[in-house]
């Protein structure tokens, strides 16, 4: 078990993680996701101390590595690390690749490390590469060559950092079959990833990180298909996300509607969506603002470039008022016009109380 605790990790000009506390089980694979910059690799290199953490502790397996008098190379026996750029030893075969750490480390006799090496290139599928050189391979070959070393010490636990970021993506298949065959091992695995579909395939407990740490924790079901966190939802659906604030009833309205015309061409939403996005925003605010005696409304447009879908989110503050009953029969026919859905929700106790959404027709 891995257990860390108010684990902060700071350097001259930034701070990528806080305050990270949590428990990793035995037998856990866990996707770390969240979007760059939000200490992902940074976790996984003070686990395995690669970097020494500000302040905080972590424990493996009972032992505090943060203690300056653990030995943290016998930690290191049981701990594996692959890397997104191989790290292997050019002027060595694959298998001298492999066989080095066991002999050198564990001090097991060359026909035991020989015969484990092979053994694990016929697990990653690739035996025959055994005398050839790292240069004579391609991406997707030197990342399963460096997962096969990394086995060779019998880990009990195994960080990837990213291990197919550095390949073409003709290649990367290759690589996450071996990960999604190791997964089923018993080990403990930790794997920093930015492909989501993989991501959630293979894991048991999803770790999306932000702010300075772990933002959301759960199973893949949980954090894919119900995130509990807004910046959540927003990263596993790919939303790319507008936010207008009106606060006045001489609001810039053409100022707004350049900003949404600016975020429609920045992201590459197809013109026919487009035009329906600004014509939605147009005529909620026609109906809302001249509605509110003090306006104070939210407008959030959230868009899925994945599925090329957008959806409007309006909070307003006053009583409970309802624009999908208005009388501007005009308005409502347009906005029923571009959308899917047009709902109207009430939460009580909110500043914003009143909540109008919509998605957005994308066809």
């Amino acid at each position: 078990m891995i257990k860390i605790e108010h684990l902060k990790k700071e350097y001259p000009n930034v701070t990528p993680l806080r305050d990270v506390s949590v428990e990793i089980h035995d037998g856990d694979v866990i996707s770390v996701i969240g979007p760059s910059g939000t200490g992902k690799s940074t976790l996984l290199r003070c686990i395995n101390r690669l970097e020494k953490p500000t302040s905080g502790k972590i424990w493996v397996d009972d032992v505090e590595i943060t203690d300056p008098k653990c030995d943290i190379n016998k930690v290191r026996q049981k701990m594996g690390m692959v890397f997104q750029s191989f790290n292997l030893f050019g002027h060595r075969t694959v298998i001298e690749n492999i066989m080095m750490a066991p002999m050198d480390l564990l001090k097991k006799p060359k026909q035991e490390a020989y015969d484990t090496g092979m053994r694990l290139l016929r697990t990653v599928g690739l035996a025959e590469k055994a005398l050839n050189y790292p240069d004579a391979l391609s991406g997707g070959q030197k990342q399963r060559i460096a997962i096969a070393r990394t086995l060779a010490m019998d880990p009990d636990i195994i960080l990837f950092d990213e291990p197919t970021s550095a390949l073409d993506p003709t290649m990367v298949g290759e690589v996450q079959a071996v990960i999604r065959d190791l997964s089923k091992t018993g080990k403990t695995l930790m794997i920093v990833t930015h492909e989501m579909a993989f991501a959630r395939a293979i894991c048991n407990r999803v770790f999306y990180m932000d702010e300075g740490g772990i933002y959301e924790d759960g199973a893949p079901e949980q954090v894919f298909d119900h995130p509990l966190k807004e910046s959540t939802r927003r990263f596993v659906r790919r939303l790319k996300v507008l936010e207008l604030n009106i606060e006045s009833r001489d609001y810039d309205f053409l100022g707004m509607a350049g900003e949404i015309e600016q975020y429609c061409n920045r992201n590459q939403i197809p013109p026919k969506l487009a035009n329906r996005i600004q014509l939605a925003f147009e005529e909620t605010a026609r109906l809302l603002v001249p509605a509110l005696e003090n306006p104070r409304v939210q407008a959030v447009c959230a868009y899925s470039e994945q599925a090329e879908r957008a959806e409007w989110t309006f909070r307003y503050a006053a009583p409970r008022m309802d624009l999908t009953r208005s009388d501007d029969a005009l308005a409502l026919a347009v906005l029923t016009g571009v959308t899917e859905e047009f709902q109207y929700a009430w939460h009580e106790g909110d500043a914003l109380p009143n909540a109008l959404h919509m998605q957005v027709r994308h066809n």
